[in-house]
């Protein structure tokens, strides 16, 4: 995949919402954890709240959010916000709709995944087991689990500045070009992931939480196949 459609299909694959200042979405990633328990202790801990999260998306088929985004590049300083709704489905399915940038689209059946770039009128298109499809994302298709893709560590919700929840800091066991970290903000009462923040190889941050998630909901037929207007550009790796 060329750096271009790399660096654009990551910046696709999250969202956020509860956007914070630049200057707090950094202190979110560079908040230090809290003292360490005891080592069996806090490998029980730890064991525990992953298998939480994991049994709460294997009891669900679907999942629906709004989004809101907040991408942070390093080597300029700067941020770009975006929103819309994406749709997961079991197995492999996703389809994000953006609002701002308007009519952008990411869309995978599960076997192909398209970018659709509306301002450009372009559109990516590669395989998804050869595209830098994240396993941050792996586990609300049905496609990954948490505990063979990353190691974990636990931090407390106040310390990471989320109240009523925990934070577990992902290191992935096999190294990827497309995040070095991922970090989980899990709901206490829930086991509920409610923000993702992925920090790539090169230091930027795409930061993403999900408004009033539903699992379980009815999809639409069709939803997770898509057809750019004519005259659109394809691109393929």
């Amino acid at each position: 995949m060329s750096r271009r459609v790399q660096r654009f299909s990551l910046s696709f694959v999250v969202a956020a919402a509860l956007v914070l200042p630049s200057a707090s979405l950094r202190a979110d990633v560079a908040a230090p954890p809290p003292p360490a328990p005891a080592p069996a202790a806090a490998g029980a801990a730890v064991d525990q709240a992953v298998r939480d999260v994991q049994a709460f998306y294997d009891k669900s088929s679907t999942f629906k959010s709004e989004f809101q985004q907040k991408f942070w590049v390093k080597a300029y300083n700067q941020e770009k916000s975006s929103h819309g709704r994406v749709t997961f489905a079991k197995p492999g399915k996703m389809d994000w709709v953006y609002d701002d940038p308007k009519d952008n689209r990411v869309v995978s059946d599960g076997s192909i995944i398209k970018v659709y770039e509306a301002a450009n009128k372009q559109m990516y298109e590669q395989p998804v087991d050869k595209s830098q499809y994240p396993a941050a994302l792996s586990f609300l298709t049905g496609t990954g689990r948490l505990v063979d893709s990353f190691d974990f560590q636990l931090v407390s919700g106040d310390e990471m500045k989320f109240p009523g929840g925990y934070v577990l800091i992902g290191a992935p066991k096999q190294a990827s070009a497309a995040y070095s970290k991922v970090l989980f903000y899990v709901d206490a009462g829930t086991s509920q992931v409610r923000r993702v923040i992925i920090i790539d190889g090169q230091g930027n941050r795409n930061r993403f939480d999900f408004v009033t998630p539903r699992v379980n909901d009815p999809v639409t037929p069709g939803q997770f196949t898509f057809t750019p207007p004519p005259g659109t550009s394809i691109v393929r790796p």
